[in-house]
């Protein structure tokens, strides 16, 4: 017998599909506008017919043949996969190596070196460009595709993310470890890192995603085109004329296919990570 919803439940389940309505629609008509040709994209923007792509199927791929063959997308695109995965593989070295130091290793200023680094937690990124810009600058890594990714890697969020995971880690284990004689580098590779993926997969999708979406920081300290991310292409090819919207609303999709695949992959390990549970013990 099923049970039936009470009057809450339901209104819950209502403003839930209103929400999601509201984030959904906006990706919907991007998608279908890159199927269609441009002389249609505005037309019955009153109607349903605004979400659905052209009538001719054979029409549905022809924008994204012509986008792929105006600009150089492969490019783009590829810069910025390498871009997010170096990315996310350096954030989570460094991040989890830090958030292993505070979390098992005892020091001198430990305690105030934290609470300095929770305090850089509420500086805002854009107050610290020009002062990272300079410096970049000065290290001559301008225009270069190191600095696009080595100045933000480390991250005072993801490293007490990390440092949360390994104090939930019993010291016991570690104890044995060293009984067995592993040093302190073996410990942590063989031992606290697989026993935090939760925390590896939230650090490293979060920090792809960052990294993807990044526009401000990459036209800063890019020039050269043939290095550029494919956020800071889309802005060149929105004013590149002529400028036709089906071709930017293909070039949107394409871009937001990958964090699409990278989110459903990790999903699990995303809302385990955010959670604070899952450290691997059981």
């Amino acid at each position: 017998m099923r049970k039936k919803l009470s009057p809450l439940k339901t209104l819950e389940y209502v403003l839930l599909l209103i929400l999601a309505a509201v984030f959904i629609f906006p990706m919907l008509w991007m998608v279908v506008s890159s199927m269609k040709p441009e002389a249609d994209v505005y037309l019955n923007l009153s109607s349903l017919k605004a979400f659905l792509p052209s009538l001719n199927p054979s029409e549905w791929f022809t924008t994204y043949k012509e986008v792929i063959k105006r600009f150089s997308i492969g490019t783009y695109l590829l810069n910025s996969i390498t871009y997010g995965l170096t990315f996310a593989f350096g954030s989570i070295i460094i991040n989890s190596l830090a958030g292993f130091a505070f979390a098992k290793i005892n020091f001198a200023g430990k305690k105030f070196i934290f609470g300095v680094l929770l305090a850089l937690l509420i500086v805002p990124v854009e107050a610290v460009l020009i002062p990272q810009f300079t410096i970049v600058n000065s290290l001559g890594l301008v225009n270069s595709r190191v600095a696009v990714v080595l100045p933000a890697m480390a991250s005072a969020f993801n490293i007490y993310l990390f440092r949360n995971f390994f104090i939930a880690i019993p010291e016991e284990i570690i104890e044995s470890a060293k009984l067995d004689g592993a040093g302190i580098i073996k410990i942590f590779f063989r031992i606290m890192l697989p026993m935090s993926k939760p925390a590896v997969a939230t650090v490293g999708v979060l920090s792809f995603i960052s990294s993807w979406n990044d526009y401000i920081w990459p036209l800063m300290v890019l020039t050269d085109r043939s290095k550029f991310s494919m956020q800071v292409a889309i802005t060149t090819i929105n004013t590149t004329q002529p400028v036709y919207i089906n071709q930017v609303m293909a070039v949107l999709t394409i871009s937001t296919i990958p964090l699409i695949i990278v989110y459903i992959v990790a999903q699990k390990y995303i809302l385990q990570g955010l959670g604070g549970s899952g450290t691997g013990l059981k």
